[in-house]
């Protein structure tokens, strides 16, 4: 009898045990020094995600806070419209919400979702009713909705004004919209705002805006292919969800951009890591356009991101929640920054 008393007790301390550890395996206490940007890149999520799981009002943090760093609630509960369609689920979008959390939630991807409900791009607005998972519904198209003939082909775009008490959060809230749309909108770097501060809130991106390469006489030589392509090629990808271990238009890691776009250009290298790019590579004091640029000690410690040099001391890198164009002389990435780098494939 006292055996098995053992036995019962010993195996509720185990599930105790493995219950603690999930329960701090999805948090985090801030250190001194700690941003939400650092906090989101280490643990490959977004700033947006972490201002809604611990309900932040804005991007305000201070040290011993212990806040979610996962999503530890179940996923959202679809519901499948009335239809003759096989197996088709939605799912309401809520303030925070991006295209690539909503794809990771529902096991399926970006480019899947986009497909589904006819998107043009990863814009969402909170109570927008998307299609995640089957087919697309059998049933007669919508109506297509004519533009006036006099309406000119111009991207309008509205604006607000920055007042006492508001903060990044609240006015994408506000406005339906996201904190990571807002920043990349206007060009921010960081979440900081002033009073009186002019901001846009629709319109087309600012960060998205590509950087071309005319007469790259800077270029590094390759041996095959061309900078050019390489450039245009990482221009056209700007604004494609982050994805760990992507390396396809529906998703990027670090690594796998590197991959893609160097293939699409002509220069052959193999699927590797950061790691293994490094070790594929010699250093240069010099940067051209098409070398590489490598960053230490982020997410883990050693050689952790890598991007690609495009001139006016810029490189543009699959990082955060998505492809885009970031200055070395961003706080961030300024500090860990480890070197320029050219391919042995370049020679």
């Amino acid at each position: 009898m006292r055996k098995i008393i053992f036995t019962l007790f010993a195996a509720t301390t185990l599930s105790l045990a493995i219950g603690a550890s999930d329960t701090e395996a999805s948090s985090y206490t801030i250190k001194p020094g700690d941003t939400l940007w650092k906090i989101a890149s280490s643990n490959n999520v977004s700033v947006d995600q972490l201002i809604t799981w611990n309900k932040l009002s804005s991007n305000s943090i201070y040290p011993n806070q212990k806040i979610k760093v996962a999503a530890v609630a179940s996923p959202p509960k679809v519901t499948a419209p009335k239809t003759s369609a096989s197996s088709v689920s939605t799912y309401t979008v809520k303030a925070g919400d991006t295209l690539s959390h909503i794809a990771r939630v529902h096991s399926t991807s970006v480019s899947s979702i986009q497909q589904l409900n006819k998107l043009a791009g990863s814009m969402i607005r909170p109570g927008q009713k998307i299609t995640v998972r089957g087919q697309a519904q059998a049933t007669a198209p919508a109506p297509a909705i004519k533009a006036p003939a006099a309406a000119p082909a111009v991207s309008k775009s509205s604006s607000y004004r920055v007042v006492s008490g508001d903060t990044l959060f609240n006015i994408a809230k506000k406005h339906g919209t996201t904190v990571s749309q807002l920043t990349s909108l206007n060009g921010l770097k960081t979440t900081s705002i002033r009073v009186g501060q002019v901001l846009k809130v629709t319109g087309s991106s600012a960060a998205k805006q590509p950087v071309t390469v005319s007469n790259p006489v800077s270029a590094a030589p390759a041996a095959s292919g061309n900078i050019s392509t390489l450039v245009a090629t990482a221009n056209s990808l700007l604004g494609t969800p982050y994805k760990w271990g992507g390396a396809a238009p529906g998703g990027f890691d670090c690594s796998g951009f590197i991959y893609h776009v160097y293939n699409k250009a002509g220069i052959s290298i193999p699927r590797t890591n950061t790691t293994g790019y490094d070790a594929m590579s010699y250093a240069v004091s010099s940067p051209q356009v098409g070398d590489l640029v490598f960053f230490k000690n982020t997410y883990r410690a050693g050689i952790s991101h890598m991007g690609i040099y495009i001139g006016h001391n810029s490189f543009i890198h699959a990082g955060g929640d998505r492809v885009q164009i970031t200055s070395l002389n961003d706080s961030y990435w300024g500090k860990h920054f480890d070197s320029y780098q050219r391919l042995n494939a370049m020679r």
